[in-house]
């Protein structure tokens, strides 16, 4: 089995504790990514796990063996790193087949697994050029070529295509999920891109200040974010939030906010709260734009639309803060005239405790 096991992780820098006893168990041949904003300590864990940053605390395991004292080389893992870290003189085969020249590996050996390697990642007509003479696409293909050879246990990423532009990065997400699909191997992936995470991961890990946010798919994380950071992490756009309180209302909890009422699901939570300060969570996509005369309308201050084709983005404000609502235009383009706000589902809407950021117990998307 190789699967990767951390218990109570910890890594400090003197005094400074920067990773706070995190807990994670990765299976084998799972895709989990790690994502968080800058300095959240993802990279941190990752190097831990691939044995580049020494572990102050916890106990790391990978295939049922502690490896916290076990040298990188010795950990059966291989990284694929953001800036490539390919050897200019070398031409693509050579890069390749690096690691296994160092293994003192058999000619054959290498000949072979340097034919698989390029067969798999689209790589055999540049085996004979140098980096310099490949894209960054290529470069890419290369640094993940020269892990899979070697055949480990585990791939650690680390931001491995934030040096793309825009459209290679769209197509290496797609070819780093085939391969992990063709080789099953069991992979760690860092980035902060919430898009990278979201298409990637069998399951992906939220951190912020070196601690865990929350774990799940990435439509349990999306459909139910345990507290607003995660809700305001994952999406794009991200989810709405503004302040409300609680009221009684005939047919349940009520929030008011800014002279305006919007019903809410019935919740145990939410049971004689009247008064109770919240903030409220709604996604982009679960609202339909209404005009004036809509039952149950909350208005907005519309800024501006942007028409993207098949959807379009609706800017506007409420209660003085952004407001983003994303809708359907096929068919349709007629909806984005005389907009004066939206009507949603009260089962759509995610309530938080205003001072804690938790989401309130009871509240349960299905996928």
């Amino acid at each position: 089995m190789s699967g990767v096991n951390l218990e109570g992780i910890v890594k400090a820098y003197g005094p400074i504790q920067v990773v706070h006893g995190i807990d994670l168990e990765v299976k084998e041949k799972e895709f989990v990514v790690l994502v968080g904003p800058s300095g959240c300590g993802k990279s941190t864990t990752l190097r831990m796990i691939a044995g580049l940053e020494e572990i102050s605390d916890g106990a790391l395991t990978i295939d049922g063996r502690m490896v916290n004292r076990v040298a990188p080389k010795d950990r059966d893992v291989a990284m694929v790193f953001q800036n490539y870290a390919l050897y200019p003189h070398l031409n693509v085969a050579d890069n390749i087949a690096f690691g296994l020249r160092i293994r003192k590996e058999s000619k054959e050996h290498i000949a072979e697994s340097v034919e698989e390697v390029g067969n798999i990642l689209g790589l055999t007509p540049y085996l004979e050029r140098r980096p310099a003479d490949l894209s960054g696409g290529q470069r890419q293909r290369v640094a993940m070529g020269r892990a899979i050879v070697r055949r480990p246990k585990v791939f650690l990423f680390d931001e491995p295509l934030s040096n793309l532009d825009a459209k290679l990065r769209t197509q290496m997400r797609a070819e780093i999920k085939r391969l992990h699909k063709r080789l099953g191997a069991t992979s760690i992936y860092v980035t902060h891109d919430q898009i990278e995470a979201m298409t990637l991961a069998d399951r992906i890990v939220v951190m912020s200040d070196g601690r865990i946010e929350q774990i799940g798919s990435p439509m349990e994380l999306f459909l139910n974010p345990a507290n607003t950071f995660v809700a305001g992490f994952l999406g794009s756009p991200p989810m709405n939030m503004f302040d409300a309180t609680i009221t009684a209302g005939e047919q349940g909890p009520v929030a008011e906010f800014d002279g305006q009422r919007i019903q809410l699901q019935k919740l145990e939570s939410l049971a004689n709260s009247e008064g109770r300060k919240v903030k409220l969570g709604i996604r982009p996509e679960f609202v339909s734009v209404a005009d004036q005369d809509a039952p149950n309308l909350v208005k907005l201050d519309v800024d501006l639309i942007e028409t993207l084709g098949s959807e379009a983005l609706i800017h506007a404000h409420l209660m003085g803060d952004p407001f983003v609502i994303r809708t359907n235009t096929v068919g349709q383009m007629n909806i984005l005239n005389g907009i004066s706000g939206f009507t949603i589902e009260p089962h759509l809407i995610k309530v938080f405790d205003a001072e804690t950021g938790q989401a309130l117990p009871g509240q349960v998307l299905e996928q």
